[in-house]
């Protein structure tokens, strides 16, 4: 059972906004996969536009009427859906294809005989250069100015309209810098992050220059919820892009610029009482994504005082658990964890229960819930 308090992600939302100083916050679906969620987001004063992860999801999210305004992400390389979105005048409009390289204009140009009028978005790196060694995610070979720049220029004279760009800075936005017990790591992740704001912001600001010289922006997206208030102070940017903040897995609750409060939680029953002061539960082996390790693992959450065990984890069909807090459990009862990252939860569950106080208040359907895969 997958539940979500509307009263935490309410809450998250208004900080969201207040942290955003007036810019407006785009809605990072990834982070959600819950429509029901997406427009609830969207429904808050602050928040304007949805950041896709899927170009079909975004020809969705458009048809549905949940926004018309979409910007993917990522690029798209899926002919079929960009060949849909090209057929579709109502969508062209209103979908931002992310760019950063030739090849991408290609896959557009191969679905239509002229792509005047195609809105593309630039996606420039924003990670930290330190000598050879690069920090940050691994996404746009586009880094200096000069290269930003000879693209664009491809782009405008093969007939696209580059209306944004985007710089995701992921080494601010989505790495804990107050994880207790680590103090010296969290320093250094501390001072990392300062060196790459003051890295970028020159680098955005020169960037922005010479792109004025070749066309007028509509927006330029940056950041997420773990850097909104950093991301925002600098002038180049338009709006900040913002997801897990909202629902709060185990992977953001350790940062020094904000304290948000968990909203989403997964409960499993208790099937098995092995003794020596475990407790076992059907399934709960929800790992996050991404390079392994502890941090990876849903974290157990209520009731409190229990613990994963070390040599099963987190398991498909069981997870024992152990601590002081196992030695209350009872065969039936139910224990509620968080998973480490955001959105990943809803590929897990078909319907999502929206709390208010005790109360479940409405049942709504995940994407999986209504068979939608992207």
């Amino acid at each position: 059972m997958v539940v979500v308090d509307l009263d935490a992600f309410d809450a998250n939302a208004a900080d969201l906004t207040r942290r955003a100083a007036g810019k407006p916050v785009r809605v990072a679906s990834k982070s959600l996969r819950i429509p029901a969620l997406v427009r609830r987001a969207l429904a808050h004063p602050g928040f304007a536009g949805v950041l896709s992860y899927s170009l079909r999801e975004a020809l969705w999210l458009v048809r549905e009427g949940i926004t018309d305004d979409v910007v993917m992400g990522y690029p798209t390389v899926d002919r079929g859906a960009l060949c849909d979105l090209l057929a579709d005048d109502h969508a062209r409009a209103r979908i931002t294809l992310m760019v950063d390289d030739p090849a991408h204009l290609s896959l557009v140009e191969a679905c239509t005989p002229s792509p005047k009028g195609v809105r593309v978005a630039v996606d420039i790196d924003a990670g930290l250069r330190l000598g050879r060694s690069h920090v940050g995610p691994k996404r746009s070979p586009l880094h200096d100015a000069s290269e930003v720049i000879v693209f664009a220029r491809e782009v405008v004279d093969r007939g696209f309209a580059l209306v944004g760009a985007m710089t995701y800075e992921g080494q601010v936005a989505g790495v804990p810098d107050d994880v207790p017990n680590q103090r010296a790591r969290s320093l250094v992740v501390r001072q990392l992050k300062s060196a790459s704001l003051a890295q970028l912001e020159q680098r955005r600001r020169t960037i922005a220059r010479d792109l004025r010289e070749l066309v007028q922006l509509d927006f330029w997206n940056a950041g997420g919820s773990g850097s909104v208030e950093t991301t925002v102070a600098d002038p180049v940017v338009t709006e900040v892009a913002a997801g897990s903040g909202l629902l709060v897995p185990g992977l953001f609750d350790h940062y020094e610029s904000f304290r948000p409060v968990p909203a989403a939680f997964f409960g499993v029953p208790v099937v098995r009482r092995p003794g020596g002061g475990l407790a076992t539960v059907a399934g709960g082996g929800f790992v996050a994504s991404g390079a392994n390790g502890k941090d990876r693992l849903p974290l157990p959450w209520a009731p409190p005082d229990l613990h994963l065990t070390g040599l099963e984890g987190a398991g498909e069909v069981q997870t024992p658990l152990t601590g002081p807090g196992a030695q209350l459990l009872r065969i039936g009862d139910w224990v509620w964890f968080r998973h480490a990252k955001s959105g990943e939860l809803a590929e897990h569950t078909n319907r999502v229960h929206l709390l208010r106080g005790a109360a479940i208040v409405e049942s709504v359907p995940s994407y999986r819930g209504l068979g939608l895969a992207w």
